[in-house]
């Protein structure tokens, strides 16, 4: 089992290493699904970490039907971050019908080649994820992070195991979207995914011993005062549920023992 921490910090990536997760997604602006991070956060996080490195390459929150302006930024983006020593991107492009945009995301793959991608829970606003699946493979992405077209990735299970299936071992499906210590087992189970995703945030409240009342910076009240961080315990807590159930599938199965 491998863990992917979505993180936006160089101190959730600490923590996630820490944990015990391999690979990271790097974004800012989680509260938007993760936008792409400064040039500076993306070299902190290579200088402060030995884990996977993936970047976000999206240029706002949003949709994902991209304009050509938008498209060129990605491309620049993309060449930035392996220039920053990225392991690998993510990104997601459809067409405005909902449909995978092939040929722009299949442009973006090779401006990212040799560095692997992941096709990210774009996915997840096509009308059918699973048929979304071979249009996925066309672009020649190595990874789909997806909640199953659903809300998050427990009620979106059985959607995954349907794309694990259809994936055929030829592009690896990476479960996403609302994970947890408490549901991950039964995603596994589910999902006979190897792959999962998470934040593995808490929430931390403001240092700040001065606190201005009805003043707001976006559109959140009191957002100035909360943090997100990962927790390594909650990687842990992850990990652990996650690894018990796949023992217990393979003991089920007669590929393990408990010895």
């Amino acid at each position: 089992m491998n863990l992917e921490v979505c993180i936006d910090s160089v101190e959730s990536a600490l923590a996630a290493e820490l944990g015990g997760a391999i690979r990271v997604e790097l974004c800012s602006d989680l509260l938007e699904g993760g936008i792409t991070p400064s040039a500076g956060l993306i070299a902190s996080v290579r200088r402060h970490t030995g884990l996977q490195l993936f970047v976000m390459i999206r240029p706002r929150g949003g949709d994902f039907v991209y304009t050509d302006c938008e498209f060129q930024l990605m491309r620049l983006d993309i060449a930035h971050a392996r220039e920053l020593g990225a392991d690998g991107v993510v990104f997601g492009i459809l067409n405005a019908e909902g449909a995978v945009d092939v040929p722009r995301s299949r442009a973006l793959v090779e401006a990212a080649a040799p560095l692997p991608v992941t096709f990210h829970r774009a996915i997840d606003m096509t009308p059918d994820p699973v048929a979304a699946l071979g249009a996925v493979l066309a672009t020649g992405a190595s990874r789909i992070l997806t909640s199953g077209g659903a809300p998050d990735a427990f009620e979106g299970r059985f959607e995954i195991a349907r794309m694990v299936q259809a994936g055929q071992g030829r592009i690896a499906i990476m479960p996403g979207g609302g994970i947890t210590p408490e549901n991950i087992a039964e995603i596994a189970l589910s999902t006979g995914a190897e792959d999962f995703h998470a934040t593995a945030r808490v929430d931390l409240p403001s240092p700040a011993g001065f606190r201005k009342q009805r003043v707001n910076m976006g559109g959140i009240p009191d957002r100035e005062y909360q943090r997100f961080v990962a927790d390594p315990d909650r990687v842990r807590a992850l990990l652990n549920a996650a690894t018990g159930a796949s023992r217990s599938a393979a003991i089920a199965s007669g590929r393990g023992s408990l010895v």
